[in-house]
């Protein structure tokens, strides 16, 4: 059994209890080392790996590792904290189990590896690779909303080594002391940035609250790392390092340029499928004339989206309200031409979406050009026909734009976000729900009974839940202030970096510039405010 490399010898919270002093951050420093796939690192084989891990490739019918898995393998077992971009289909479940794999203790009756993931069915996929890695030498439990705690309750009596669950069903678990933390060796963030969009942030940092005081190893493993997500790993890992594999794939820190095929008739509503998928924070939709605005505006905003127009047409009064909404952060979509955006900027705008191609190629670079600012990472969205796609591709070509073309988003996977969605926000109401509201709402527990087994009265329910969706869709999901102080990318050499140790020596020669100065007895250099 390998010694667990990150335990630094503080005593865990007793009963699983969250703690009430502040959880740990990432030990006073945002530093992310970038290590790059051609830089010599040193790839895991499969005649490197001990037997034990051997034996679970052999379990299932893998003959060779995946690059990430021979990438990310060297860092994760040398005990560091390691961030990952990651697509779907990568062999990222693989990545983690089989470093913790060698971590677990099969005779200690707890949980000892925690997996988040963003949605149950996820949750279950990984799940099931984790059981045929592991074999009898672990036992794996899935936790996930919608469904009820029995069955999930027994998996954590039998002693759950590895769970893996949505924040929100882990949170509930935890509150009801059905399992705590307090033996855990690793945390795994699997697609952060869509549980970030899905509105779980809330509950991750709940969650955290039940962390042993002591370090735990963290992975993070993201399709894009924007803001925020790079905010999030501040705010749960030490020192991380990153592992970029390909930046035909995946981008960090940087703009990606996706493209959506639609039908010429019915585009807006396609649009409204995009974004219910992606959910933004904020967005700039550019429209190529005044009477488009005016259309996309009214649609999304009687959909039920928090959306406005800006055209020239507008008395200077309602523009100026506008601005003062956007200036504020406080209007989450803005429809416009781009003679009526012209001077207008608005902050960490996570989306610039076109609804049709411009007629200038120039002008794309200018829309596009409104994200992705200050190091963030953003992302440019256009929906075109097929004839617009071949523009796109060869003004892709003339600027050098990596652009990615996925499918149009169907009604079952907007059904299956929204589920996901509406059911991570309901079970965060109820938790946060007084004891005496709770009691309140028990007169109606036989009555919410007959609805759901009444196929005919289940539109009252399909329409209750309809009408808490769309009250959710004037605001973004809650995620971690951007404003703080997020991680910072360096290139890895091997060494501490240079500008690194030069800041050192700067700060060791530098003499304070008034000596007889009183401290203030603060320091919030470490500190997460």
């Amino acid at each position: 059994m390998t010694q667990d490399p990150i335990n630094d010898g503080n005593t865990p919270k007793q009963d699983g209890q969250p703690s009430t002093e502040e959880p740990i951050k990432a030990g006073g420093s945002s530093a992310v080392t970038q290590v790059e796939p051609d830089e010599g690192l040193k790839e895991m084989t499969l005649e490197m790996l001990p037997p034990l891990l051997r034996e679970a490739l052999s379990r299932a019918g893998w003959t060779s590792l995946m690059p990430v898995q021979a990438k990310s393998m060297p860092i994760i077992m040398g005990g560091h904290d390691l961030m990952v971009q990651s697509r779907t289909g990568s062999g990222k479940t693989g990545a983690f189990v089989l470093p913790i794999l060698e971590r677990i203790d099969p005779n200690l009756a707890a949980t000892q590896a925690l997996v988040l993931v963003p949605t149950r069915e996820l949750a279950r996929q990984v799940a099931h690779e984790a059981e045929v890695l592991v074999g009898d030498r672990a036992r794996v439990v899935a936790v996930y909303g919608g469904v009820s705690f029995g069955k999930q309750v027994e998996g954590f009596k039998a002693g759950a080594h590895i769970v893996v669950g949505t924040p929100g069903r882990i949170l509930d678990h935890l509150l009801r002391h059905n399992f705590n933390l307090q033996e855990l060796r690793a945390l795994i963030f699997d697609e952060a940035d869509r549980m970030l969009s899905i509105g779980f942030y809330p509950d991750m940092k709940q969650v955290q609250r039940y962390m042993p005081k002591r370090r735990v190893n963290t992975f993070m493993f993201s399709a894009t790392y924007p803001a925020f997500v790079m905010r999030l790993a501040g705010e749960f890992m030490h020192k991380p390092q990153m592992l970029s594999l390909s930046s035909k794939q995946v981008h960090v820190a940087e703009v990606q340029h996706v493209i959506y095929e639609v039908p010429r008739m019915g585009r807006e509503r396609c649009l409204m499928r995009i974004i219910e998928v992606e959910n933004p924070t904020s967005a700039f939709i550019f429209c190529n004339t005044k009477a488009q605005v005016e259309y996309v505006s009214t649609v999304l905003a009687n959909f039920g989206y928090d959306a406005d127009g800006l055209t020239g047409d507008l008395s200077q009064s309602k523009r100026e309200s506008i601005l003062d909404r956007v200036r504020a952060g406080s209007l989450r979509l803005l429809v416009s031409t781009d003679v009526a955006a012209r001077g207008i900027d608005i902050p960490d705008l996570s989306h610039v979406i076109m609804y049709e191609p411009p007629e200038d190629p120039e002008s794309y670079i200018h829309r596009a050009g409104r994200t992705g600012r200050a190091g963030a990472s953003g992302e440019v969205i256009t929906l075109v026909d097929v004839i617009q796609k071949l523009e796109m591709q060869r003004l892709a070509k003339r600027f050098t734009i990596d652009l990615v073309s996925r499918p149009l988003p169907t009604d079952e996977t907007v059904r299956s976000v929204a589920s996901e969605r509406v059911t991570a926000l309901l079970e965060s109401t109820l938790r946060a729900r007084p004891p005496l509201k709770q009691e309140r709402m028990m007169r109606f527990m036989p009555l919410a009974q007959e609805l759901g087994k009444n196929e005919e009265e289940l539109a009252i329910i399909a329409m209750l839940l309809d009408d808490y969706y769309q009250q959710t869709l004037h605001s973004p999901p809650e995620l971690p202030d951007i404003r703080q102080s997020t991680p910072r990318t360096e290139p890895v050499t091997g060494h501490e970096p240079a500008s690194a140790r030069e800041g050192d020596e700067r700060k060791k020669r530098r003499r304070p510039r008034n000596r007889h100065k009183k401290s203030s007895g603060t320091d919030n250099r470490g500190s997460d405010a």
